[in-house]
Order: C-alpha cells, then sequence, then structure tokens
C-alpha cells in the first residue's frame, strides 16, 4: 500500500501538486451537544433566542431536538482557525444558556423517556414546519432517543488547483468537473473501506446510560446500577444501537457509491418509492402531520451514513438536484464521536490526522464496492463499534480475516509520505498526529474509548457521573475565556441578522403547506 501511494505522490508532485496543498485544503467542522439543565437531565427550555434563529443562523442551530444545539464553522483553511472559531462559538453560547451546559460526550443524558425529548422548532414558515415534521417522522420511524445522540461532522474539500494537478498526474483526459466528482467518489468509497479505524482511534462511547435504552431488552453487561458498557467497545454510537437506520434492510435501502450519478439514482428512488412500514405511520392523522411523506427515505438526510457527498444548496433546492447540477462540492465524514476530554469535543491532532486521511483515501486505490465488500464494510464497522479494541478480533478482507492492528499499521504506514506530504506544503504536525495514532494501534489503552472505563473505574463513576464531571469541568473551561471585541460583535449580529431572516421568510409565504411541500418535491422533474 505504501509504495502505491508513495507512486502517485510522486506523480502528483512532478506536476507541481505539492505547492496547491498550501491553500488547496479547506477544512470545517459540524459539532452536536446536547443542552442539559443543572440536574444532568435533557433540557426541555426552548432554544435560546438570543443566540439566533435556528432556522436561518449559519453557525448556530439545532438538529433533532430542541436541545441538541449543532455548532458549524464556516470554511477555512487550517485546522486553528477551524478550532478558534468553533471556541469562539462555545463561549458565546456558554455565555447564554446559563444555568444550563453542553453535553461532554455523543451518548446522551439522563432521558425522561421517548416524550420527553423535545422536538426541534424552528418557526410558523412553511421552511420551518417541514424541518419540524420531517423529525416528528423521524421520531415515529426510529424513536425519538436515537435522535439525540451527538457526534462530530468533519468536512473537507480541496481546491481546483489540486483537482487539475491531479487530474494532469493521472492523465485524466474529460472535464474537471467530470474528474472531480468520479475521484471524489473514490475517495469516498475508501472513507467506507478504512472508517473502522476512525472508531478504533476516536471512538468515546463505549458505555451509555440505562435510561437511553428505554426498558428495552438488550445483551449489553450492566457496568454498575445506572450504566451498560460493552468492554471492548469504540463506539456504541455508532454500533448497533446508534445512529443508524437499523430498519433500512426492511426497506430496501442502501445507496451506491460507484459514481455521483449512481449515488444520486439510488436516493432519489428511495426518497420517491413508498414503504409499506412507514405507511403504517400515516402521513396525516386527524390533521396532525405525522411525517412528510412515507416513502423509503422522506428527504435525503434521513439516509445515515458515515459519509456522504455534499453540495452547498441554493434556497430550498433538494440536496441530490444541487449534486446532480454542480457535482460533489466537498465530503462530510459524520463517523468520529464527540471526545469528551476535549472542551471542544475534538482537538487539533484529530483534525490534522483526519486531513491527511482524507487525502490518504483521495490517492489511494479505490475500486467499486461489490456486494460481498459492501457486506465486510458494514461488518467491519460493527465489529469495530462494539469490540475494536478486543485483541481476538479479526476483520474481514476479501473474504478472509485479519487483525485490526495488522491492517490498521498497513494503512498508517501508507500514510506516512501523505503526512510528509501535508507537512511540507501546509506545516503543522501531521506527523505527530499520525505518530499518535500509531501508538494507540500499539496500546489501546491509549484510546479514548479505554480511557473512558479507565477512570470510570478508577472513580467509581457511573457514565452519567463522569460524562457530568466533564460537562462541569468544560463550563469552567468556557468560563475562563472571553470573546475577542471583534468576535463578540460579529456573533451578536449574526444572531439578530438570522432572527429578522426568520421574520421575512414566514412574512413570505404565499401558500399552505401542503402546496408548499409538492412544489418542493417537484423540483427536477419535467414540468
Amino acid at each position: 500500500m505504501r509504495a502505491d501511494i508513495e507512486q502517485e505522490l510522486a506523480r502528483f508532485a512532478a506536476a507541481g501538486g505539492i505547492g496547491t496543498l498550501a491553500r488547496g485544503v479547506t477544512l470545517g467542522l459540524e459539532r452536536e451537544c446536547l443542552r442539559v439543565a443543572p440536574d444532568g437531565v435533557i433540557a426541555f427550555t426552548p432554544h435560546p433566542r438570543a443566540l439566533g434563529s435556528a432556522l436561518t443562523h449559519p453557525w448556530i442551530t439545532t438538529d433533532y431536538s430542541e436541545a441538541l444545539l449543532e455548532l458549524v464553522t464556516p470554511p477555512s483553511g487550517t485546522a486553528r482557525e477551524v478550532l478558534d472559531f468553533l471556541r469562539d462559538l462555545h463561549v458565546f453560547v456558554y455565555q447564554r444558556i446559563r444555568p444550563e451546559r453542553l453535553w461532554a460526550g455523543s451518548m446522551p443524558c439522563i432521558l425522561a423517556g421517548e416524550e420527553n425529548i423535545p422536538i426541534a422548532e424552528y418557526g410558523t414558515s412553511n421552511r420551518a414546519r417541514m424541518k419540524h415534521v420531517y423529525r416528528v417522522g423521524l421520531g415515529h420511524r426510529y424513536g425519538r432517543i436515537m435522535q439525540v445522540i451527538a457526534g462530530i461532522h468533519f468536512n473537507f474539500s480541496f481546491g481546483d488547483a489540486v483537482w487539475e494537478t491531479l487530474m494532469a498526474a493521472r492523465g485524466e483526459t474529460g472535464t474537471l468537473r467530470s474528474f472531480r466528482d468520479d475521484a471524489t467518489m473514490g475517495l469516498i468509497r475508501n472513507l467506507q473501506r478504512y472508517g473502522w479505524l476512525v472508531l478504533y482511534l476516536f471512538g468515546s462511547s463505549p458505555a451509555v446510560c440505562k435510561t437511553f435504552l428505554d426498558g428495552r431488552p438488550t445483551r449489553m453487561p450492566a457496568f454498575d446500577e445506572f450504566t451498560y458498557f460493552e468492554p471492548y467497545a469504540t463506539s456504541l454510537r455508532m454500533g448497533n444501537i446508534g445512529y443508524q437506520n437499523r430498519r433500512e434492510e426492511g426497506v430496501g435501502v442502501k445507496a451506491c457509491y460507484d459514481s455521483l450519478g449512481a449515488y444520486i439514482l439510488s436516493l432519489k428512488h428511495a426518497i420517491e418509492t413508498p414503504a409499506l412500514l412507514w405507511e403504517d405511520i400515516g402521513v396525516v392523522v386527524d390533521g396532525e402531520w405525522r411525517q412528510l411523506n412515507a416513502n423509503i427515505l422522506q428527504i435525503e438526510n434521513e439516509y445515515y451514513s458515515t459519509v456522504r457527498p455534499k453540495q452547498i444548496l441554493e434556497d430550498l433546492e433538494k440536496p441530490t438536484l444541487a449534486l446532480k447540477r454542480r457535482g460533489v462540492r466537498y465530503v462530510e465524514l459524520r463517523s468520529p464521536d464527540v471526545n469528551v476530554f476535549e472542551p471542544l469535543g475534538v482537538d487539533e491532532e484529530e483534525l490534522r490526522f483526519l486531513e491527511a486521511f482524507g487525502f490518504f483515501c483521495l490517492l489511494a486505490d479505490s475500486p467499486k464496492i461489490r456486494l460481498q465488500e459492501r457486506w465486510e464494510i458494514d461488518r467491519n464497522l460493527e465489529k469495530v463499534a462494539q469490540r475494536g479494541r478486543d485483541p481476538a478480533l479479526r476483520l474481514l478482507r476479501d473474504g478472509k480475516g485479519l487483525s485490526l492492528r495488522q491492517w490498521a499499521d498497513e494503512v498508517l504506514e501508507g500514510m506516512e509520505p501523505v503526512c510528509a506530504a501535508l507537512e511540507a506544503a501546509r506545516g503543522g504536525g501531521h506527523g505527530a498526529a499520525l505518530a499518535a495514532q500509531r501508538a494507540k494501534v500499539a496500546d489501546p489503552e491509549l484510546t479514548p474509548s479505554a480511557r473512558v472505563l479507565a477512570e470510570m473505574r478508577q472513580n467509581g463513576e457511573s457514565f452519567h457521573q463522569f460524562a457530568w464531571r466533564h460537562a462541569q469541568r468544560h463550563l469552567a473551561h468556557f468560563a475562563g475565556l472571553a470573546l475577542a471585541p471583534a468576535a463578540e460583535a460579529r456573533l451578536v449580529a449574526e444572531a439578530e441578522a438570522s432572527l429578522a431572516r426568520q421574520a421575512a421568510v414566514e412574512a413570505a409565504d404565499d401558500v399552505d403547506f401542503s402546496t408548499f411541500l409538492e412544489r418542493y418535491f417537484a423540483q427536477g422533474r419535467p414540468s
């Protein structure tokens, strides 16, 4: 693997590619975090108005629940810039949610059952109602509790100069957009092939509060009176109790990553095809909307995957239509857990590694994923999520078993020249970030998941006590920080502007909700 990567990098460098990396990589983050009350229970308060409009604010919004904040950084050139902006968002939020605080980990705090999880509200407009009804539908389809799991979404893209140079290095002809789309889908296939490594290295959810199961039976052993866990788990969030379409096999949806066109068609089929399983829920019952429709997927975002090709939407544009019109703009890696040990939920070392991992996946050979490999990818992800630190664990590759450590060493060795190239072009500590991950492979006790369980045992803590202690620590951390006057003014102005934009959206509505939905879903169809 390393020899192939070195050869690909040599061609890229010969075409002048290393220099294009200096300003040719764009990074961003979406950090989900649950607001909790001072007693450690999920917050039942509305999204604070001082944070702006969750409908129209570009950086501070909500995900499934009114209590589940999503903090979004704008595209930036370096990991440090991303984290600096994310820090400012956290300081701004903490100052405006008192006496509440942000939960420290991915798996949620004490929950009082499905019906006590508040679904996000976005105002009175048709656009707001669509977002809310979509979430109501998710609750009916998969349950509300699964929807309040938090994660880190890592977004990255390469500039045109990088693509042009890589295209020349590979001797490809045709349009730049076609090459970019094809190469990006190859990158995404590799992120799936090797995605289990992200769970092993950065998984931080080996335990869960018993309230998360809400009385459902489980084979997980009890850590104590209040906690379930898996002794070798890395990321229960990404395991069989976590954030995924566990029922998708019953409705027959599986995205195809052979090409961007195939991906679009597979999702288009899912959002346009009725599913008997969801028809039983009903769409409008006694005048109440229960879901947007009874199709396999209500909208594209319902397809839970570890990685997505993305394009920036123009107003109310459908995601598949945006991809069809303008191709892939960036890649969204959705598998990293919130790092409970970090106040921001992520650190610079992780971002530098993920940046290098993405570039490695672009350079590595990426054949199309056939049925057998698709099955192996899914099983490997589940195995590592549930018992990734088990020394007896064997992953599947080409129908054969091999140890996680052997495969991880191969991938990390292949990343060495990639890290060297990025460090030469962009500075920073890509090599040091790689070395830290190699140490985790050599010693599983260095992984975040192992550290979580070790602290819980050492302190005699339940999962809730452990995560609450870190939430208190994070609160104290941000209480000691102040925003620069310019950053404060910018965030205050954006919050106020977002409320004005929401009011304008509400005032512009000129049709009823049913007509609005008909028009939305009719996008791209022949007139």
